[in-house]
């Protein structure tokens, strides 16, 4: 029997905050309950998220009976606004993350509290819990700051009131009127003076200058752009600056199912999902983040002879085992909250169709491929064209048995023929009678053993009978028309077997793990495109316009859905944020009569 417990602040209602070095999520009710620091896949120092009794929170609360909260992000940026209107005061609280503009420059956090109406009273408790929880700090305070110490370890919190120290956490108590301002700032610095409120105002236009200025190059101007600038915004907040890698969520330990056990660690870069994130980001036209991150993945596949990992920590390092922290209870009770990712070790053939696909339309909308790259390239494809056949743990990381996955040999298709394309668009030496050989024969077998006749569909594995929503990228990767007959029947089957009304499930054949998961956001988005590619507009529209209601008050999404539509998974989630962009982009084409897709 699944055990749950009440959460305080369910991860819907959360906003994002970063830097591109790391992530903060913040609660309507204010409170920062969780970031890992200083960068993304560092220990935590708040995860209250994951126990609200032990793991470490910023809570900055103003003392207003009956106030009405509301959550917003200033328009087309990253910087956070926290309103708590009540009948005769109002106030709030401007959450950012400075970008910095060096990579010796440290991180910091600034809260900027505004009384907006009134007189208000706030209280604060910042309790720190440094490496997972694992550790209480030493505080102690000074003139306008709090010094957090453990080790060589320390943080700082600076504002103009009077801490006191209490268990473990700072206190403080302030009130202000209408007009009145105070800045809080946590930051790892102390040889520097905190600073001062015309620092932070320059900051704080400095840093919504960068994230509108980013927005508005994005060239599109379709339907729901709103909600697409959102998602383009996450993402990019999910990229390091300094490595051009891509973070897959931002948190880890959230749990896909409620009370199980499926709590992984997703702050490091899949292939897959960051080669997903750079084609939507190209499609809107940040060429930029594609560079950098084919810089990043030239270093991976240069080291790899052919032979690429599943996924790496952000700057290009192993993933660590995975450990669980069993001092945490879990979030409602999903025990254990893991860090670390035992998939790292896993075979996964699909990523290769992925990495070669992102690199195939960089070459194409941007910069042409070195030599060396070349090389490098032609060392995966032919990796590829040896094993192509193998079992393997398939895109859903399964804990079982490996298996012959559909999605598997259609992503090898995907890489022996991207790697064509740019041969022969750019005139590059290459193994051609080889690699057409090997991406006829994986057409043959897909064919062969993935088309079930007697049930009328695909297949998620060979000799087996079930489907999976990995399915739905058969069409989105041109290895078969949307409109074909039997593309359509595995469509309607995904969908009265897999679908709820518009969302999807991966799957529910039997995976290594206890207890079933929610609805998948990515595969809910892809099941919109594929509409749209076959056709089906109507249907496609108001599927889209449904899925857009699920994302949560800031327009974020986590990785899944319960049945009510509530959030499951780590947050913010990459490849339901770029799944969703890559259907609006479609969609939004399809309803104009533009049918040409945007790739040939």
């Amino acid at each position: 029997m699944v055990h749950t417990v009440d959460v305080p602040r369910p991860i819907a209602e959360h906003g994002a905050i970063g830097n591109m070095r790391t992530i903060a999520l913040v609660a309507k009710d204010c409170t920062i309950d969780y970031l890992c620091w200083p960068n993304l896949d560092s220990p935590s120092i708040f995860a209250a998220l994951l126990d609200p009794d032990q793991g470490g929170a910023f809570e900055l609360t103003p003392q207003m009976d009956g106030a009405r909260r509301l959550q917003m992000y200033i328009p087309e940026s990253n910087v956070l606004l926290t309103r708590w209107l009540g009948s005769s005061d109002s106030a709030e609280i401007v959450d950012f993350m400075p970008l910095p503009q060096n990579l010796d420059e440290p991180s910091s956090l600034i809260r900027r509290v505004t009384v907006t109406r009134g007189k208000v009273t706030f209280k604060l408790k910042c309790w720190p819990r440094f490496d997972y929880a694992r550790n209480t700090p030493k505080v102690k305070t000074g003139k306008g700051h709090v010094f957090f110490h453990c080790g060589d370890f320390t943080l700082r919190l600076s504002a103009a009131v009077d801490f006191h120290v209490q268990h473990g956490a700072a206190l403080a108590e302030f009130s202000l009127k209408c007009g009145e301002t105070i800045d809080f700032t946590l930051d790892g610095d102390e040889t520097r003076n905190a600073p001062d409120t015309q620092k932070i105002d320059a900051v704080l236009r400095e840093t919504n200058a960068y994230w509108q200025g980013w927005a508005k190059k994005s060239t599109y101007r379709g339907r729901w752009r709103a909600s697409v600038t959102r998602s383009a915004l996450t993402l990019k907040m999910l990229t390091s600056a300094e490595y051009g890698s891509i973070a897959a969520a931002g948190t880890f330990g959230l749990p896909e199912a409620p009370g199980g056990e499926r709590n992984w660690d997703y702050r490091a870069t899949w292939i897959r999902d960051a080669s997903f994130s750079i084609y939507a980001l190209m499609r809107l036209g940040y060429l930029d983040e594609a560079n950098a991150f084919g810089r990043w993945i030239s270093e991976r596949t240069d080291r790899s002879d052919g032979n690429v990992q599943i996924m790496y920590n952000l700057d290009g390092s192993r993933v660590a085992r995975e450990e669980s922290l069993d001092h945490l209870r879990g979030y409602g009770g999903a025990r254990p909250v893991r860090i670390g990712n035992d998939a790292a070790g896993q075979i996964q053939l699909d990523i290769y169709g992925e990495l070669l696909d992102s690199i195939y339309i960089s070459n194409k909308y941007g910069g042409s491929i070195s030599h060396e790259n070349w090389l490098n390239v032609r060392n995966v494809v032919d990796h590829v064209c040896d094993v192509w056949q193998q079992p393997d743990a398939g895109i859903w990381e399964a804990r079982s048995e490996p298996q012959e996955h559909l999605h598997s040999r259609l992503m090898c298709w995907v890489a022996v023929d991207r790697a064509l394309r740019l041969a022969q668009k750019r005139s590059l030496a290459a193994p051609f009678a080889r690699w057409i050989e090997t991406r006829n024969a994986i057409t043959e077998d897909i064919w062969a053993n993935f088309w079930n006749e007697k049930h009328g569909h695909f297949v998620h594995a060979k000799g087996g009978t079930q489907l999976d929503a990995s399915m739905l990228m058969m069409p989105l990767v041109r290895f078969i028309s949307a409109t074909d007959p039997k593309w359509l029947a595995t469509l309607d089957a995904i969908s009265r077997e897999l679908a709820d009304d518009s969302l999807v499930m991966r799957y529910k054949w039997q995976d290594g793990l206890d207890g079933r998961e929610g609805f998948f956001g990515a595969c809910s988005f892809w099941f919109v495109e594929c509409l749209a590619r076959a056709g089906r507009l109507q249907e496609a529209e108001i599927n889209m316009e449904k899925l857009l209601l699920f994302g949560n008050h800031l327009q974020l999404y986590a990785e899944e859905f319960d049945p009510r539509g509530e959030f499951l998974g780590n947050f913010p989630q990459a490849l339901t944020h770029l799944a969703l962009i890559s259907a609006a982009f479609y969609l939004d084409g399809a309803l104009d009569g533009k049918f040409r897709e945007w790739r040939p």
